[in-house]
């Protein structure tokens, strides 16, 4: 069964822009294949979406010398605001979980990820209403589960529901974007919702004394890319700053784990408003960056992401996970990080 408050549309379409080093293969997508770029060009600008490495630069002191102009910064999270922003042409580049890339696709939005971080622990906890009676995911059945379905949180509880041995018709799904599950919790709509840090460790300290937990699941949210719209890759001068900023995306990234104690004050405590303790925890809690010289793994885990959500009913028929990638930017990443951040994490 399944709850809607809002039915995120899958009507909207995009014209696909065509230009030099641009072609469309028989299936209808796009393929880039213009040499990437060696020289920004001057007054390039880009609008970035990505709070995290806008906050690591600044801690970092490297925000004001980025080879290019940053137009904007849009404080947006969630993959469908981002799709409608890149939709609407006001975000050049952003970062976000494997699945918003799938969403654009079934909205007509062409995109492409450019960037690729491999995740090989769960990093979402089910938080559970005070009263939902939730100790294990085995207690999941018949409970109303936060769930949308173009964000990553949508894929950790279909994953999770497979972990427990359930389906979708199980459950009731109550379809939401991620920002609504904290109120919707709160007010007991849903039993139970994926939250990351540090909106867990924020709803705990509020309701944990009212019964509120939260739940382990083994679900893993693989990926983290950096994507962008096709038209955005297609302008030879913004190509050219994209692929400057895949290195200054990742790097920004190993310097968060590198300086722990300036990152945990600079994001966890002057902008997510969490005390040092729990600054101190939520680090300590955080997996090491791994950043692949190959996507093959990363394509595989993409596949099987669009062969869970369209087979529970979302997103259209399935399709060859592949053709999100610009394997064009494959290994730009990695050769820009250290070695250590070039090896899969050991669980």
């Amino acid at each position: 069964m399944r709850t809607t408050f809002r039915r995120i549309g899958l009507a909207a379409t995009v014209a696909v822009l065509l230009a030099s080093g641009c072609a469309t293969d028989e299936t209808g997508d796009t393929a880039l294949t213009a040499a990437l770029p060696t020289q920004v060009p001057p007054n390039t600008e880009l609008s970035i979406s990505i709070n995290t490495t806008r906050i690591a630069l600044q801690a970092s002191g490297q925000l004001g010398s980025l080879p290019f102009t940053v137009s904007d910064w849009p404080a947006l999270s969630a993959g469908p605001d981002v799709i409608q922003a890149f939709r609407g042409g006001s975000v050049d580049v952003a970062s976000n979980a494997g699945i918003p890339p799938i969403h654009a696709r079934a909205t007509g939005v062409d995109a492409k990820i450019v960037g690729v971080k491999v995740r090989t622990t769960p990093a979402y906890k089910l938080a559970t209403a005070p009263k939902a009676g939730i100790n294990t995911i085995q207690d999941l059945r018949g409970k109303k589960i936060g769930f949308s379905p173009g964000q990553a949180q949508g894929v950790v509880v279909l994953r999770t529901l497979q972990a427990a041995g359930l389906t979708p018709k199980d459950v009731q799904l109550v379809e939401l974007n991620s920002p609504q599950f904290l109120t919707a919790l709160q007010g007991d709509q849903i039993d139970v919702a994926p939250l990351f840090e540090p909106q867990l460790t924020k709803y705990i300290n509020q309701y944990g004394d009212q019964g509120a937990k939260a739940v382990v699941t083994p679900a893993v949210d693989a990926l983290t890319v950096l994507w962008a719209p096709t038209a955005v890759l297609q302008d030879s001068s913004k190509l050219a700053a994209v692929t400057e900023f895949v290195k200054i995306w990742a790097r920004a990234d190993i310097w968060t784990w590198e300086h722990p104690e300036e990152w945990a004050d600079a994001y966890y405590v002057k902008d997510q408003k969490v005390s040092p303790e729990e600054a101190k925890r939520i680090i300590g809690n955080i997996e090491r960056p791994y950043y692949p010289a190959k996507w093959d793994d990363a394509i595989k885990w993409e596949q099987e992401t669009v062969d869970l959500v369209t087979g529970s009913g979302y997103f259209g028929k399935s399709f060859d996970a592949a053709t999100l990638f610009d394997r064009r930017f494959e290994g730009l990443a990695t050769d820009a990080v250290p070695a250590t951040y070039r090896e899969k994490v050991r669980s």
